[in-house]
């Protein structure tokens, strides 16, 4: 067969069809390719994670509200001549996870890499002008549909003895804030979750990580944000940031990661 298939972006229900690719075992063999879920797929580091997974071979499922959303990394994905598909979830709602993931396994087969890469509210406010309302809901977005996420594919990693489950996050997980308290708390207790499921499934073969972002990302709003004092050496750029979790999934597992902290050389440290 020849060494690379061009595939298509597909954005209705396909036909799922095995793709004759090249096994270590047997170059010969008939396998799927393996699957790669990324929950929050936006233009920024969701894009540079879909084309870094599918220039390795990974079909991406894309979860998101909107298509619209997902339309930078679906393009991205079609640069890389992989196939992505959009399934629909609110992650604040933890069925419509389960469900949208219960889609991909069943569309696109068994899913061999999980990436929870969405970003609570960044709103600001003192501790005792949070809202019920905001802290129920931050805790949603980042602690509850990441347990969702997870939950929808870990028997079936533990069946295997094998898969990999990565959470965005950010130095916030680290320390509270005064100015951004919501958005700590968020990243705390997502901290919590992935280090939590670490300790209970590593020792099944499950991989979990959780990537400390401490850094502004390189995308077009935080260009525009900045104005006159954009330098792109005081930005992480976010295909770079997307190598680190490619270099982190190839880790072996008698030296795994769980913290992975990532900025950029010029960033000063803020913890």
């Amino acid at each position: 067969m020849p060494a690379h298939v061009t595939l298509p972006v597909v954005m209705t229900e396909p036909i799922w069809t095995d793709i004759r690719v090249p096994s270590r075992g047997d170059p010969n063999s008939l396998m799927a390719k393996p699957v790669c879920v990324i929950i929050g797929s936006g233009e920024g580091l969701g894009r540079a994670l879909a084309a870094r997974f599918a220039s390795q071979g990974f079909d991406l499922g894309l979860v998101s509200r909107s298509k619209e959303n997902c339309s930078p990394a679906i393009e991205a994905v079609m640069h890389a001549s992989g196939t992505a598909r959009f399934f629909q979830a609110d992650v604040t709602q933890p069925q419509s996870v389960e469900s949208a993931i219960a889609n991909i396994s069943r569309d696109m087969g068994e899913v061999t890499l999980l990436i929870y890469n969405v970003r609570g509210s960044f709103d600001s406010c003192e501790p005792l002008d949070m809202t019920y309302e905001a802290l129920e809901r931050i805790y949603r977005e980042e602690v509850v549909g990441a347990f969702a996420a997870a939950k929808s594919v870990l028997p079936a990693m533990i069946e295997r003895g094998a898969g990999s489950i990565f959470f965005s996050s950010a130095t916030a997980a680290f320390r509270g804030s005064a100015g951004f308290p919501l958005y700590a708390i968020g990243k705390f207790g997502l901290r919590a979750l992935a280090q939590s499921l670490s300790k209970a499934y590593a020792r099944h073969g499950i991989h979990i990580a959780h990537f400390r972002l401490d850094c502004d990302l390189d995308v077009p709003v935080m260009k525009e944000l900045y104005g006159s004092d954009y330098d792109p050496e005081k930005l992480a750029d976010p295909d770079d940031v997307a190598e680190s979790y490619w270099l982190t999934f190839q880790q072996p597992k008698t030296a795994w990661s769980n913290e992975v902290e990532i900025r950029p050389y010029t960033e000063t440290w803020t913890y």
